[in-house]
């Protein structure tokens, strides 16, 4: 694909409790509640529509993928960020959720070095946050 203006994304997940969630990503992630109704509720996530819907408990189920020496969660979703907000995210975060990854700095001295880190949301979904200190290696190849 040639490279277009940023448009945001839509991701719509089942959950297991739509108050905890909603907590959760208002009061820790500091997202803005925006549409609701009794069996869902629509959040601004970084400028992206991210919904949850009431499906009785059920979420989606997980696996896991050996990545840079970690066994990372799949599925899982989350925002690129700037360096500056990675750090005061990461703060943010810290005694306020249960790490995955805790920050740290993966494929360090390669094109795709950043700043990462993973940790769970109320309904078990994990969420990557990562950063670059150059957005142009987000999809640069590993040089072998």
């Amino acid at each position: 694909m040639t490279s277009q203006p940023i448009r945001p994304f839509h991701l719509a997940l089942p959950c297991k409790d739509l108050v905890k969630t909603q907590a959760f990503y208002c009061e820790i992630l500091g997202c803005s509640l925006g549409r609701t109704s009794e069996c869902w509720i629509d959040l601004n996530l970084y400028g992206h529509q991210l919904v949850f819907h009431d499906c009785g408990g059920e979420t989606l189920p997980e696996m896991l993928n050996p990545v840079d020496q970690h066994a990372i969660p799949i599925p899982h979703f989350g925002i690129v960020v700037t360096p500056p907000s990675f750090d005061a995210l990461a703060a943010r975060l810290n005694g306020n959720v249960d790490w995955i990854l805790e920050p740290s700095v993966r494929f360090e001295n390669t094109a795709g070095e950043q700043k990462t880190l993973f940790f769970r949301d109320p309904n078990n979904y994990a969420l990557e946050f990562k950063s670059f200190t150059d957005d142009r290696f987000l999809f640069e190849p590993f040089e072998d």
